[in-house]
């Protein structure tokens, strides 16, 4: 790129916060320019916001970020408004000549990135745009016949089949900043807390050396037996690596290059390698289906007679069911801001077929509370689970959630751990308590009856077909 060397260029964080395998920060390390660093929560019109959870992460993981920075001698500024509004308001201030930035997917933000592009080229202003989000380009990637994948496994394989994926790019050793007075934070995005998440902080470390140590954690011990362990609720067996992954604290070019090195058996890694393929997966569904959060993938859906019952979500949401495994889930959920994915699993079938509530209100109240949350994933993830989506479960697979618990938390440690009622409850009794035990703890009778449930989930799945 050619530009004024004494002209200012701004390098803009978004959905990746981090300095190693940023591949803008890079470039514009390299481009020898006098940089500003600002971080940008984007408020143009369609562009998700995050949920409670999740700006509870971010702003901690922007002061990791700002202090990494600040060793490099830049000071970050954290702003929130429409993306050229922000950008455009910021090179008036300082003059700048360049802007830097790396590619998002969700269709919104990546409109808006283009939006800001012509606008940049109008006014002179050089933009570059880089990869890093994704180990693919979903607009890139295609099947024979021209179109997007909507089924995981020939996914997978024409991912695979690209060959090693590039290696992960170190942090700049230097760059240079330059001198400004614009304000640090006037949005006051470092320091939001929302009262619920008093926990968070003694669970969680985010920020880019948090994903580190969460990926080392797995490289050195979680991760052998990750193909059998990851399905038991009670044990520490996950990467719990979701979160960085969520807020670009770590890229998966950087954890797939980490596994070529790991001492893993090999069906443990590829189970992993494949858990990191489905989330490419959800991303390239979000990329080429703009209403993923919002609109049925399966339009055969369309018409299914959905329940409105705002007691029934209610007691989801609290987890006040009167099935054990869904309620520690749902208080973990609240708790931590985070649940393991056989519980996800569980809580979601239990919400769309179980309770007949449409899938959306689940994906709204995880978009809310988890720390992970994810705008591919999550909407993918419960339009999966509801038969909605692509490549989805059947819909008339209807999880039992006590056969569920009794299968993945035999000795119903997780039970414990999250429904204190039922802490002194021995034996197989916490996995479906008794009237009379119910009775003596205060825990609730189930809201549905399985069988019930599960006749008039199914009927309703009758009555489109």
């Amino acid at each position: 790129m050619k530009n004024d060397p004494h002209e200012p260029a701004l390098i803009l964080f978004r959905h990746d916060l981090r300095l190693s395998d940023n591949l803008a920060l890079c470039a514009a390390a390299r481009s020898g320019l006098p940089l500003v660093a600002v971080y940008i929560e984007d408020l143009t019109e369609g562009v998700r916001p995050l949920g409670a959870a999740a700006r509870w992460w971010r702003a901690r993981s922007l002061r990791k970020l700002q202090n990494a920075l600040s060793g490099s001698g830049l000071r970050l500024i954290c702003r929130k408004g429409p993306l050229c509004d922000v950008v455009g308001s910021h090179i008036a201030q300082i003059g700048a000549g360049a802007v830097f930035m790396n590619r998002r997917f969700e269709p919104a933000a990546d409109a808006a990135d283009v939006r800001l592009i012509e606008q940049l080229a109008r006014t002179n202003v050089v933009a570059e745009r880089h990869e890093g989000q994704l180990l693919h380009d979903p607009h890139q990637l295609r099947t024979t016949s021209g179109g997007f994948y909507n089924v995981f496994t020939p996914f997978w394989r024409a991912l695979a089949s690209q060959g090693d994926f590039a290696d992960p790019a170190d942090a700049p050793d230097h760059v240079q900043a330059h001198e400004h007075d614009l304000e640090t934070d006037p949005d006051g995005l470092l320091d939001y807390a929302p009262a619920w998440a008093t926990a968070f902080g003694e669970i969680w470390e985010p920020g880019e050396s948090g994903a580190q140590v969460r990926l080392n954690e797995f490289l050195e011990g979680r991760g052998n037996g990750y193909t059998n362990g990851r399905d038991r609720m009670a044990e520490e067996a996950t990467s719990r690596l979701s979160p960085h992954l969520a807020h670009g604290e770590i890229t998966p070019r950087q954890i797939m290059a980490a596994l070529g090195d790991a001492a893993i058996p090999a069906n443990d890694l590829e189970t992993f390698r494949r858990e990191i393929g489905w989330r490419e997966f959800c991303w390239h569904l979000l990329a080429n289906n703009k209403d993923l959060a919002q609109a049925n993938f399966n339009k055969s859906f369309n018409g299914f007679p959905w329940r409105d019952d705002a007691m029934a979500l209610k007691n989801w949401q609290e987890g006040r069911t009167g099935y054990p495994l869904v309620d520690a889930a749902m208080r973990h959920l609240w708790e931590t801001g985070w649940m393991h994915n056989r519980a996800r699993m569980v809580v979601a079938s239990f919400l769309v077929k179980h309770l007949g509530l449409h899938w959306r209100e689940g994906e709204r109240w995880f978009w809310d509370t988890l720390v992970d949350a994810d705008a591919a994933n999550n909407p993918a993830n419960w339009q999966w689970v509801a038969g909605t989506g692509a490549d989805a479960a059947p819909f008339f697979r209807v999880f039992n959630p006590t056969l569920q618990s009794r299968k993945f938390d035999q000795n119903g440690d997780y039970i414990r751990s999250y429904v204190p009622e039922l802490s002194d409850i021995s034996g197989k009794q916490i996995h479906d308590p008794s009237a009379e035990l119910r009775g003596k703890t205060g825990y609730p009778r189930p809201i549905v009856e399985h069988t019930q449930a599960r006749d008039s989930a199914l009927a309703a799945y009758r009555s489109i077909r």
